[in-house]
């Protein structure tokens, strides 16, 4: 379903004129050697926030660190992870700062 909301979601940011990058990677360093295609996001918007998006039960702990992960190695200080599988949208938005 991710997929999904995911191709939604590209279309209204393009409608809108929004600048922003899907699946981008995120390199992870590890002892001198990168590796280049670790972690992708699920989107960055205006090279200024990160969008997570999710279709779970519940936002818990591990969609937490994932988005936090991303804001450290990107150096980047605010993201989302939006949770599609609740009834009212707003009830599904979590803002992290790092």
């Amino acid at each position: 379903m991710e997929s999904t909301y995911e191709s939604c979601l590209a279309y209204e940011l393009s409608l809108r004129n929004v600048p922003f990058a899907q699946q981008l990677s995120l390199p992870v360093n590890y002892k001198d050697h990168v590796v280049s295609s670790a972690l992708k996001m699920d989107f960055v918007v205006d090279n200024a926030l990160i969008l997570e998006l999710k279709a779970v039960e519940a936002i818990n702990e591990i969609h937490k660190a994932q988005l936090l992960t991303y804001l450290k190695l990107s150096r980047l200080r605010t993201g989302l992870i939006i949770n599609f599988n609740v009834k009212l949208l707003k009830h599904g938005i979590l803002r992290m700062v790092n």
